[in-house]
């Protein structure tokens, strides 16, 4: 049996943006559900919104994201972080330029009292992502 564990992001009327970005980033299948489509009850205005946005990259990796309806509480970005880790020093720094582009470096990537190349920012979508590179440091 194969269990997995990975983010699932909401945003109020940004879903449909952030999924064309983070395919930008992290590549693989794309696909999208509006609540329209999905059968789900709704506000007809939000009928285009996505109910359900899934990337699959071609490493493994899955984010899901969805719009959250108007009639629902949310606050973008408050309590979830991203952790990106591993040892593919090119992928992650690319992945790291990717998601920088014009959001907010809150620690610079660079080496770590671990040892590690770690860096913290959050996108323009107010994502705090967490990059750590393994065994980067000298």
């Amino acid at each position: 049996m194969n269990v997995r564990l990975n983010p699932y992001i909401g945003f109020r009327d940004e879903a449909r943006e952030a999924l064309a970005f983070y395919h930008s980033v992290f590549g693989g299948e794309l696909s999208m559900m509006t609540f329209a489509e999905g059968g789900m009850p709704h506000d007809p205005a939000e009928e285009n919104r996505i109910m359900h946005g899934q990337i699959d990259a071609p490493n493994g990796m899955t984010l899901m994201i969805s719009d959250t309806p108007s009639g629902m509480d949310m606050q973008a970005g408050s309590n979830i972080s991203i952790s990106l880790s591993g040892d593919d020093v090119s992928l992650l720094r690319s992945y790291w330029e990717k998601l920088v582009a014009d959001g907010q470096v809150s620690m610079p990537l660079e080496t770590a009292p671990w040892g590690d190349m770690f860096g913290m920012l959050s996108d323009r979508f107010g994502i705090t992502w967490m990059v750590n590179i393994a065994g980067q440091g000298h």
